[in-house]
């Protein structure tokens, strides 16, 4: 059985899923992999292009009726969300409130933007990946980074406005959901469970073996340095990302709960 599967190409991502796209891991799944932006993966789940995908939690309410949410392969925990940088100190409020690039409306750092800083001024959306030199270049006041540009914005010049996973864990007392992996409503319940259960498999390989993926994580990484590869791996793999658990259940339903009630 082979199933389409669209994910990040982010280091994260690599290093996790390396073992079942390589067919390290034994069991009846196989995966088409498609390596594509969170927030592009986000819209294709619009259309459920794929039989898997990795979406943000911040958009899984509007798939809920094409997709359901599987245990193993999550992007959750604390100390890991989106931060607001700007070229100089000031309140979240002031920032937010300015033009401010996003790296996509239907993520789950855009979600918890809004509900921490409600009163928003222009959001630009930007591929995630062009915010930095945007705030830099004066295109906009502010931005919203994510992934790989939480470790670099300072080398920029650029300074932290808020970390948006800090506001998060203080007001709910839980870990910061970001992204899952997430199963078409139309496979069969055991072909959902093999994936589950293969995903889950090249996780726990990824730990064991922490140097076999190192040269994929390089090929789809080459702009970033061996250093902040693995401090994003370090940051966004671990428990959770094995299964999700009831902690990180409980989140994601407050997190949707406060969406909806934003809405």
């Amino acid at each position: 059985m082979t199933l389409t599967f669209g994910f990040t190409p982010c280091p994260n991502d690599a290093f996790a899923f390396h073992a079942l796209v390589h067919g390290l891991v034994a069991g009846p799944c196989e995966v088409e992999p498609a390596l594509l932006d969170i927030e592009e993966l986000n819209r294709r789940a619009r259309s459920a292009e794929f039989q898997l995908s990795k979406l943000s939690f911040g958009a899984a309410a509007a798939a809920g009726d094409r997709y359901r949410l599987l245990r193993s392969g999550a992007a959750l925990g604390r100390g890991v969300g989106p931060l607001v940088v700007a070229r100089e100190a000031a309140s979240l409020e002031n920032a937010a409130g300015a033009r401010i690039a996003v790296p996509g409306r239907e993520t789950t750092a855009f979600l918890l933007l809004r509900l921490a800083a409600p009163q928003l001024g222009e959001a630009v959306e930007l591929r995630y990946d062009r915010i930095l030199s945007a705030v830099v270049s004066g295109e906009v006041d502010a931005g919203l980074i994510i992934h790989e540009s939480r470790f670099t914005y300072a080398e920029h010049g650029l300074v932290a406005v808020a970390d948006l996973g800090e506001w998060w864990e203080g007001e709910s007392g839980l870990p910061v959901p970001l992204a899952g992996i997430f199963a078409r409503n139309d496979l069969a319940a055991d072909a959902a469970d093999a994936a589950e259960a293969a995903i889950r498999a090249s996780v726990e390989y990824a730990f064991a073996n922490p140097e076999a993926s190192r040269d994929y994580v390089r090929s789809l990484s080459q702009e970033m340095s061996d250093e902040v590869c693995a401090a994003h791996i370090a940051l966004y793999v671990n428990e959770h990302s094995i299964d999700i658990g009831h902690e990180g259940l409980a989140a994601i339903d407050r997190l949707l709960g406060r969406a909806a009630a934003a809405a």
